[in-house]
């Protein structure tokens, strides 16, 4: 008995070794998959954007200043020239927060009267706002220290803050957009990646391949209705966030839709080149987790894309649900410029032009 079972065991490790699918599985997903974790994985907020207004010339606000200048959380300082220029560098997310220095810092200060900093935050990415928020409250009670044991009275600097698009910071008003782009882009690759591997378990692919239509017209056939299916249960998420969890939309849903549509066939180009490859429905749905862990991760969704080191930030360029993410939180919680739109809109269509092509040449290679 033991021995029929060790036979046993030993063929189905051979089986495995000689199996190029499970060894890229076993031997190399996981490494592959903590190297990324270990990058991008990270509660720390980094790598940040602020935006700096200063209306006083006196030695305090200079000094305040020199504080943020000299953190390391703070690696690109946007100087603005007047209150007009805040709105625009936060809705266009250039910065996540920009601070208010007003004319009589300095001179409310040596009069030892509290003058108040004001900082702005965007409230679309509400876990890192909040962390910044305590960053930049601790280093102006470090400073506030500093100027009392210069014999200073009462609390020189008070900080007055407000969160733009989510004033209260709603874990769900955040949380939702990104969801809602990645639950999506996950119907849409369930669709498209088990399309043709089904058809060639199933013994069908063959009935298709001696019929009439071109391997195009195929291919045709299997992504419109991917398209199709994953746009109907992105409207009943929207539909569920907005009436049921009450998260807003307060920008353009032709928009939404119009980027959604473009999205979707990045996701379904990237899914069909999956299937193409894949020889079983079991193979397909292993080649869309090794695809999917990775991309969600480096997406935005669990943590900052500011956060990562470089050569992963460009990596995320190339990643749909990263620049939909961002149309998403735009969408749902202010009315997101057209430019900024298209300036996420684009990427996409070059990831989708660039999948669906290939795609289409793996799947002609693969018929002829």
């Amino acid at each position: 008995m033991w021995r029929r079972t060790l036979a046993l065991i030993v063929k189905e490790l051979l089986a495995s070794a000689r199996d190029p699918h499970t060894r890229w599985v076993v031997l190399f997903s996981p490494p592959f998959l903590l190297l990324i974790y270990a990058f991008a994985i990270t509660q720390e907020v980094k790598n940040v954007s602020m935006a700096i207004l200063n209306e006083d010339i006196g030695l305090e606000s200079r000094e305040l200043i020199s504080r943020f200048e000299g953190s390391t959380t703070f690696d690109r300082l946007l100087y603005l020239k007047g209150v007009s220029e805040i709105a625009p560098a936060i809705e266009s997310q250039d910065v996540i927060l920009a601070i208010y220095i007003r004319s009589d810092f300095s001179r409310r200060i040596a009069a030892g009267e509290p003058a108040t900093v004001q900082l702005l935050l965007d409230g679309r990415r509400s876990n890192a706002a909040q962390i910044l928020l305590g960053y930049t409250t601790r280093i102006i009670e470090r400073l506030n220290s500093e100027f009392a044991e210069r014999g200073g009275t009462g609390p020189p600097a008070i900080v007055i803050a407000r969160a733009w698009f989510n004033p209260n910071f709603e874990p769900l008003w955040s949380a939702v957009p990104a969801l809602f782009a990645v639950l999506t882009a996950v119907v849409g690759f369930m669709v498209s990646s088990l399309a043709v591997a089904r058809e060639r378990e199933l013994g069908t692919f063959e009935q298709l391949l001696v019929s009439p239509l071109r391997p195009i017209e195929i291919l045709a056939g299997k992504t419109v209705p991917a398209l199709l299916i994953a746009l109907a249960s992105a409207t009943a998420m929207l539909a569920l966030g907005w009436l049921v969890l009450d998260v807003p939309v307060r920008g353009s849903l032709p928009l939404l839709y119009f980027s959604m549509t473009i999205y979707l066939a990045a996701i379904i180009g990237i899914g069909l080149f999956i299937s193409s490859i894949a020889a079983t429905q079991q193979q397909a749905v292993i080649g869309l987790f090794i695809y999917m862990m990775p991309a969600v991760l480096l997406s935005g969704y669990a943590t900052p894309v500011e956060n990562m080191p470089d050569w992963l930030q460009w990596l995320t360029e190339t990643n749909p649900i990263t620049h939909f993410i961002v149309i998403c939180k735009g969408v749902f919680l202010k009315s997101l410029p057209v430019e900024v739109i298209v300036r996420h809109t684009w990427p996409m269509a070059l990831i989708a032009a660039a999948t669906l092509s290939t795609g289409t040449w793996l799947f002609r290679r693969r018929v002829t």
